[in-house]
């Protein structure tokens, strides 16, 4: 009866008992070594917990219940919790698990606990686009990134992170490769990146103070894993043409057209020659790639070598670019405290540039003219007897793009050195000290022979050999290099411990120091040099005699840029209460040598909070709602790359008297702002993370408003002051606010078919807000190149975008003669020859979108895999400038030569030879939608024990389709990455282009 009793009790009391038992157990990875930091979630009992420094957990759970563990670097499992000690063995993973932790600076932190704006992407996000930079395979995949890219080989995509909060200073967001600051990532092989994290908002940019208002960009690449060496190669190759061509008039309509705008009959309308200059100076692309890497670990070593070749044929003929690298990471485990990571790269470069501007005069030239005449001699803009001849008369300036591209020749060549060495010593549990230091050595040579003898007889066949001037230059040779050295050096502590169960505390503390060494420049020019590439050199023998060339040079700039130094102290301060409570504390000190000493040293403060609302108890056992997170934080951003005082001189000056020179003095011509110094960007952000129904969906939402209050801007000086040269001063005001939506669904059918469709989208509005009352010098921009300017920073630029066009705006024609008619500041249409240049024009829009989107899905059957990544904007403006581009007699669109004015079609232009002015009527919406990638892979079925372990052929199509309002090449004009500059202009640009790639990937 007593043991009946006991038994009773015993299964009323088991529930409960089970409920609140503690679960014990171990992580290992697959050599048995404990794993420390590995998170264990009880699904039911909803609680969490880390392993300890030996792997050891404890964990309040259910016998029988759900057990997720997850660890970066490993493959996350389940397992059913068990009364007894469990041990479990993790696998390791092909990447670093970033759904669980996100890279901030100076460490990690898992995502949950992140109360900051971080967008993390993959190392299949970054390699699965096969192009050259990083950043743009990154296109569409992060919101409130805006990134604008040129299929330029070696070209380097821009970056706007949040909007643009700068007119004049550094656009470019500070990049991090494994701890190094860097201005940019050509020289790094996608294929050796694992984690690529984008910080966007000021909680998460503060701790690098004033390099961090255009955002921070977070590289760190592969190290050593596995218990065996593992082997792995890639190789692909693929074409490339352009992904939309411009339709250009044939020769008869040309002749007609431009017999019309002459009112002559100066071309015959039957022309024999019907000259495609596009066709003539493209090629189909190509290009290849190979790499292979090496990895592995033992107990104490990690290690990695990666070797990558890149090479490609450019579309216009005769662009070649070329890129090899090489890297090498280890880490070293000295002992149970100490580690020692040491990372290196090489990089080197070659290409032979060509001139972009032979786009455009393929664009303008006359297809009445042939690329040869039948003499051999190039063809030039000679008409005679109504057709193309080399003894008649020049009808327009455009030159011979095939003759230009063939009389082009430069070369470049860059080696880039980069690497550094980390060494993490464990003072006692909890408390850490890592020192880092990182160098970046980068040099460049250049050379560009012009053979001006022979492009001035080829420019005018009735031009001889003998006629050349003796005092003009036979060739000229121009040469250049530059190089420069950074280095960084960083010493910080981290300190973690959990207090009472319930109060986890981070805290990182440290300085640092960055130092950009000088930056030598030097170009010289010299006329009359040996032909042969082998003598060209200042001084170099020829017929066995040393000749001095020195004589010839013409023209000489070498300058070296002075030294920059950063120092600076940093602390972090991160704390978690129960699980759900979040805080972070952030303050950055820098000290820049930029400015003068008491403008040199700043302080860049920001916080950060986060609530993880599921953990509370009013929404523990809601089902279909895994997490929500709210967070919220402000923040102080510097950004130092900015215009600088510079003293300027006139020296040489005389004073007379009666006649007589009394002396000789210096006067100064510019003045300086003793309180100039960086720009600074304040940022208030709030922010919401969900994840629901099992983490099937799972999304962020965002706002932020950003203002940079002391905007630098060039201002003039006071007439009477008798200083010429403008000044920088801090006098504006920059606002950007936005809000930004990301949204994913994951979803696994059955044990063979699962599938994604996930997309993001982000607004951004950006407003020069405020001016002192100063009187700026005026930036004008966008240049066509026919005395036609188009965009305008001044004082009427107050409550405009950034990279305002500014331009006459157009209205419509007189239908009694076709002519373009144009609005007046008073609002009355009149003709060009009326307009006013100070007064009738006005601002019309900018080259910054108002919104990015993107938009990604995908399914994996069994071993096939197929993926859609697009990209598009909204809200800008692009111009299209080779279309404005007109002197008289160059070749026009077919849209213009069969639809301009008659007396039977009042309704469009007349033909017309007369310089454009710079108008909406070639301002264009820049608004596109673009397929950036489709991948199609498949895994070949392999037996374990196979000398091949994984075998993945695939194919890729790259920018295959665009939907675009814009009539140019491409709406993505990225220039020269100015706003005020040639970005958002189309001229003299590269057509976007597709791209078919097939490859393969091979793991043994």
């Amino acid at each position: 009866m007593r043991n009946l009793i006991f038994s009773f009790l015993a299964l009323i009391l088991l529930p409960a008992y089970m409920s609140g038992q503690v679960i014990k157990g171990k992580v290992l990875d697959s050599q048995g070594m404990a794993i420390p930091g590995t998170m264990v979630v009880a699904t039911e009992s909803r609680t969490s917990t880390d392993t300890d420094f030996d792997g050891n957990f404890e964990i309040k759970a259910k016998a029988g219940e759900i057990l997720k563990i997850s660890m970066v670097g490993f493959e996350a499992t389940t397992i059913k919790a068990t009364s007894t000690p469990m041990s479990i063995v993790l696998k390791e993973s092909e990447d670093t698990a970033l759904k669980e932790v996100v890279v901030i600076g100076y460490g990690t932190r898992k995502k949950i606990d992140n109360t900051t704006a971080i967008t993390s992407l993959k190392a299949e996000d970054v390699s699965k686009t096969k192009v050259l930079n990083a950043s743009q395979a990154i296109q569409g995949k992060a919101a409130g990134v805006q990134v604008t890219s040129s299929d330029v080989p070696g070209s380097t995509p821009s970056v706007v992170i949040r909007g643009l909060g700068t007119a004049l200073g550094g656009r470019n967001p500070l990049f991090i490769v494994d701890g190094m600051p860097t201005e940019n990532i050509n020289n790094i092989n996608t294929n050796d990146i694992t984690s690529y994290e984008i910080l966007k908002d000021a909680s998460a940019l503060a701790i690098y103070g004033t390099r961090a208002a255009n955002g921070v960009i977070i590289i760190t690449t592969k190290k050593g894993k596995g218990d065996k060496v593992s082997v792995e190669i890639e190789s692909f190759a693929g074409v490339r043409t352009p992904l939309k061509t411009v339709k250009m008039a044939n020769s008869d309509a040309f002749a007609r057209y431009s017999n019309t705008a002459l009112n002559d009959k100066m071309y015959s309308e039957n022309q024999p020659v019907n000259t495609n200059w596009f066709d003539e100076i493209t090629r189909t692309g190509s290009y290849t790639q190979n790499n292979v890497s090496i990895s592995g670990s033992t107990e104490n070593i990690k290690y990695f070598f990666s070797v990558g070749n890149y090479e490609e044929k450019g579309i216009l003929n005769g662009l070649d670019y070329a890129r090899t690298t090489f890297r090498n990471n280890n880490e070293y485990k000295i002992s149970k405290k100490v580690t020692l990571s040491q990372n290196f790269s090489f990089t080197s470069t070659k290409s032979t540039p060509k001139p972009l501007s032979a786009f455009t005069n393929a664009y303008k030239q006359s297809p009445i003219v042939p690329v040869r005449f039948p003499n051999g001699q190039y063809g030039v803009s000679f008409v005679g007897g109504g057709i193309a001849s080399p003894d008649g008369t020049s009808f327009n300036n455009v030159g011979n793009p095939v003759a230009q591209l063939d009389f082009y020749d430069e070369q470049q060549r860059s080696i880039t050195l980069q690497g550094g060495l980390k060494l993490d010593y464990d003072i006692v549990k909890g408390l850490k000290f890592t020192s880092q230091f990182n160098g970046e050595y980068y040099s460049w040579k250049q050379y560009n022979y012009d053979d001006t003898k022979n492009i001035w007889l080829a420019a005018n066949p009735t031009r001889k050999a003998e006629d050349y001037p003796v005092s003009s230059n036979i060739n000229l040779l121009t040469r250049g290099r530059e190089q420069y050295y950074n280095w960084n050096l960083s010493n910080y502590l981290t300190f973690n411990k959990t207090f009472g169960g319930i109060h986890d505390v981070e805290v990182t503390a440290g300085i640092e120091t960055s130092v950009k060494g000088p930056r030598e420049k030097l170009t010289i020019a010299r006329k009359n040099v040996i032909p042969d590439s082998n003598y060209w050199s200042l001084n170099s023998p020829k017929d066995g005699h040393g000749v001095d060339y020195a004589g010839t040079v013409t023209s000489l700039y070498d300058v070296t840029f002075n030294e920059s130094k950063l120092a600076s102290y940093f602390g972090r301060f991160q704390y978690k209460l129960m699980d759900r409570y979040l805080f972070t504390g952030t303050i950055r000190r820098d000290g820049s040598s930029n400015f003068a000493k008491d403008e040199r040293w700043g302080t860049f403060p920001a916080f950060g909070l986060g609530w993880v609302v599921t953990k509370e108890s009013f929404l523990k056992d809601i089902k279909g709602i895994d997490l929500i997170k709210l967070r919220g934080g402000w923040g102080k951003l510097g950004n130092q790359n900015v215009p600088l005082n510079n003293q300027s001189y006139v020296s040489g000056l005389n004073s007379y008297l009666g006649g007589s020179i009394l002396n000789e003095g210096t006067s100064i011509i510019s003045q300086i702002d003793p309180s100039l110094t960086w720009e600074i960007t304040e940022e208030a952000s709030a922010g919401l993370d969900f994840e629901l129904l099992d983490s099937r969906l799972k999304g962020s939402f965002d706002v932020y408003d950003k203002t940079t209050k002391n905007v630098i801007l060039n201002i003039k000086p006071f007439p009477t002051s008798g200083i010429t040269l403008e000044t920088p001063s801090h006098v504006g005001k920059v606002s950007n606010k936005g809000y930004e939506i990301a949204l994913r669904w994951d979803d696994k059918i059955n044990d063979n078919l699962s599938y994604w469709v996930g997309g993001n989208y982000s607004h951004n509005k950006n407003k020069l807000t405020n001016l002192q009352d100063v009187s700026l010098s005026q930036v004008i921009g966008g240049n066509l190149g026919n005395g036609q300017d188009t965009k305008l920073l001044y004082n009427n630029s107050v409550g405009q975008p950034l990279g305002s066009f500014y331009l006459y705006e157009y209205a419509g024609i007189d239908k009694s003669n076709g002519d373009k008619l144009y609005y007046n500041s008073e609002g009355k249409a009149v003709t060009q020859d009326a307009l006013s240049a100070t007064k009738d024009k006005k601002y019309v829009g900018s080259i910054l979108p108002t919104s990015n989107y993107g938009v990604t899905l995908g399914l994996v059957y069994k071993n096939i895999d197929f993926s859609v990544d697009g990209y598009g904007t909204g809200g800008a403006k692009v111009y299209n400038g080779k279309k404005a581009q007109r002197f008289g007699g160059e070749n026009i669109e077919v849209s213009v030569a069969n639809n301009f004015w008659s007396t039977n079609n009042p309704t469009s232009p007349n033909a017309s030879n007369q310089i454009p002015v710079a108008s909406t009527y070639y301002l264009e919406s820049g608004d596109f939608f673009r397929i950036n990638n489709i991948t199609l892979g498949y895994k070949l079925p392999l037996t374990e024990g196979q000398f091949l372990s994984s075998c993945r052929l695939y194919v890729n199509a790259i920018n295959p389709f665009i939907t675009q309002k814009f009539s140019g090449f491409s709406p993505e004009l990225n220039g020269d990455g100015n706003p005020y500059g040639s970005q958002g202009v189309e001229l003299d640009a590269y057509p976007a282009l597709r791209s078919f790639v097939i490859g393969a990937n091979l793991k043994f």
